[in-house]
């Protein structure tokens, strides 16, 4: 079972945006694993996954599942057929473990939710599966008492990664037998929680994973559109992967960069 410090991996794409870059992933799986990670978390918010296909989904999890380290693949979609069909693709494969997000848009209420995540649940089995709970994306948090009843339906639930804050409502989440993976920097360590999956370990593995500014470098990132700022620091970095994010997130603009520049050189 994973536990510490993985990266919410960022997708690398081509032709601005309108393609996978299958020829980025290895030169960036090389970049995480050298700064100490235990793991991925692929195709989540900060991997763009929602916003690619189905037939690119599962090719970009074949790609990450080919790097050196263990990966837990994002699944969430906006329909439960989808998600199935994800965590079946998942499930056939070297996943370490399937995470799924609620479906956004929709008030779903708790019989509804109960029965997404139990058919995706059954559809990752036997890899471990978590619930992705994040409020801020897809417009409603996830109940406690709907995650009790998972794990009565769902003997592969291991855990959740909580991308929720502040502390308080993450708190309720810390389920005693749950691996919790806390998604917001600037609350690291959480007590009682598993490890982090974070956007910015990303793109700087090494501060995450010794705790170093991490609150203070997510503060600096999060001035601009977070994918786009990943991309371009990860190239500042060495690291081949394009600046080309899916459409309708943008890149950066000229003054963007010329900013990131001066910002990098003070971290």
């Amino acid at each position: 079972m994973l536990r510490g410090a993985l990266a919410a991996a960022v997708t690398p794409l081509r032709d601005e945006g309108a393609a996978l870059d299958e020829d980025a992933f290895g030169p960036y799986f090389d970049f995480l694993a050298a700064g100490g990670l235990d793991g991925i978390l692929a195709l989540g918010t900060t991997g763009e996954g929602i916003l690619l296909s189905a037939a690119e989904r599962r090719r970009a999890a074949d790609l990450f599942l080919d790097g050196p380290l263990p990966v837990i693949v994002h699944c969430g979609a906006q329909t439960t057929a989808e998600t199935v069909a994800l965590c079946e693709h998942a499930a056939s494969s070297r996943a370490a473990g399937v995470a799924v997000i609620g479906p956004p848009y929709y008030a779903l209420d708790d019989e509804a939710l109960l029965a997404h995540f139990a058919a995706a649940a059954r559809a990752a089995a036997p890899l471990p599966f978590y619930v992705y709970e994040f409020k801020a994306r897809s417009g409603y948090a996830v109940p406690v008492r709907v995650l009790e009843r998972l794990r009565e339906e769902a003997s592969n639930l291991a855990g959740l990664k909580v991308s929720d804050k502040p502390l308080e409502a993450v708190e309720p989440y810390l389920i005693e037998g749950l691996d919790v993976f806390v998604g917001a920097e600037e609350l690291l360590p959480v007590r009682g929680a598993a490890g982090t999956v974070s956007g910015l370990a990303s793109v700087f593995p090494e501060r995450v994973v010794a705790l170093e500014g991490v609150g203070e470098l997510r503060a600096g990132l999060d001035r601009y559109p977070f994918q786009a700022a990943a991309k371009y620091v990860l190239g500042r970095r060495g690291v081949p992967v394009r600046e080309d994010v899916r459409a309708p997130l943008r890149r950066l603009t000229e003054d963007e960069k010329r900013e990131l520049d001066e910002w990098l050189e003070s971290v």
